[in-house]
């Protein structure tokens, strides 16, 4: 081999290894279940022994923000409850590194991946399964290979892997056909060998760690995005509250002497983010007099708010509550939630709940995928 090939060669297996770095390989069928020590939502430490009074295993690689992921939570709980007494076991791992996930990434969810987040969404939708932690910190996760969230994996009494792949064909639960998980359990069950041992899993990519520098890229360039104010009159704000767009619109009254909007802004400003690559939109309106633009104009810009920025034109208030909402007793801040059309989803005078917030959204925002 001369020196040319030889390099060339090196650069082959550099790339491999990088290959399989990023994207470790599934777990061979046969493999024995890689040990691990994790830490559930519950806040106690999870091992693979914990499992041995089940006879079945099934180890479901999962997360908070991925839309296929959460299409199939319920159906993780339906499964436990109806093999519970068959002995199988179900546990779910989110192999996700959580500064490894861009805002644009959160655009179907109401939570993050991180530790807290998972709290937050296995209390709320009621998880009956351990909900486990890795975070890509461990290398456990690697060891198992998941494609994506989910990706299921399903371990004999010996914890030797009977199948790996997807949950069922399909995302959407009313169009599922062939339900290959509930398929090689009951074979297991039966003591039959597993008809389609391995299938394509689909869903999210997995957010290993290492890619931080690009979510620190990808928050530089919405920094560099231009900030402006525009002054607007009556009519203006009589067409803001009426919404006859296809777009749900999110509307959010401040001023800049206003303590708890100033406060509440930035998360206000994430919120854009997250979900704005879908039918959103968010419009600020500053209660700030017209002639104070500069000021306005000012905190917008430090807070990167890059949507559509207004300031009501009259120096008269009460003329702006009237034409948006005859019933705003005036406090700020003032959000309402409004869909196409009109219908207030979320309103509330006062400091917004982000959480609460943020489910109103991802619930209008759902577009019937799942019928």
């Amino acid at each position: 081999m001369n020196r040319l090939s030889a390099f060339f060669a090196i650069l082959v297996l550099a790339s491999a290894a990088r290959a399989e770095d990023i994207n470790p390989p599934t777990l061979a069928i046969g493999a024995k279940a890689p040990d691990f020590t994790l830490k559930g939502v519950d806040d106690k430490e999870h091992s693979l022994k914990d499992f041995d009074g089940s006879k079945y295993l099934i180890i479901v690689f999962t997360c908070n923000h991925c839309p296929t992921a959460n299409a199939y939570e319920g159906r993780l709980k339906k499964l436990v409850e109806d093999y519970k007494d068959r002995s199988v076991a179900v546990v779910a791992i989110s192999p996700n590194d959580e500064n490894s996930v861009r805002l644009d990434e959160l655009g179907y969810t109401d939570l993050g991946d991180s530790f807290e987040d998972m709290k937050v969404r296995a209390k709320h939708a009621r998880f009956n399964f351990p909900y486990l932690w890795e975070g890509d910190k461990t290398g456990i996760a690697r060891k198992y290979g998941p494609t994506a969230t989910p990706h299921a994996f399903l371990f004999d009494a010996e914890r030797k892997l009977r199948y790996v792949g997807r949950i069922d064909d399909s995302e959407r639960e009313s169009n599922v056909k062939v339900h290959d998980l509930r398929d090689a359990i009951d074979a297991l069950v039966a003591g039959r060998e597993v008809k389609t041992p391995q299938t394509n899993a689909f869903g999210c990519s997995i957010k290993w760690a290492g890619k931080a520098e690009q979510v620190k890229q990808f928050m530089a360039k919405l920094a560099k995005e231009p900030v402006s104010v525009e002054i607007v009159d009556a009519a203006a704000m009589k067409a803001l509250r009426k919404n006859d767009t296809k777009k749900l619109r999110l509307v959010n009254f401040w001023a800049t002497w206003c303590g708890p909007c100033v406060t509440e802004f930035p998360e206000l400003v994430t919120i854009n983010r997250m979900y704005r690559g879908r039918a959103f939109e968010m419009v600020t309106v500053a209660a700030n007099f017209p002639d104070e633009d500069i000021e306005v104009l000012n905190f917008l810009k430090k807070q990167q708010s890059s949507g559509r920025n207004l300031i009501f034109g009259d120096k008269e208030k009460y003329k702006l509550m009237e034409a948006f909402d005859p019933k705003w007793n005036a406090s700020l801040p003032y959000t309402m939630l409004i869909a196409p059309g009109g219908e207030v989803l979320y309103k509330v005078q006062g400091p917004i709940d982000a959480m609460e917030l943020k489910r109103a959204i991802v619930k209008a925002l759902k577009e019937d995928r799942f019928r």
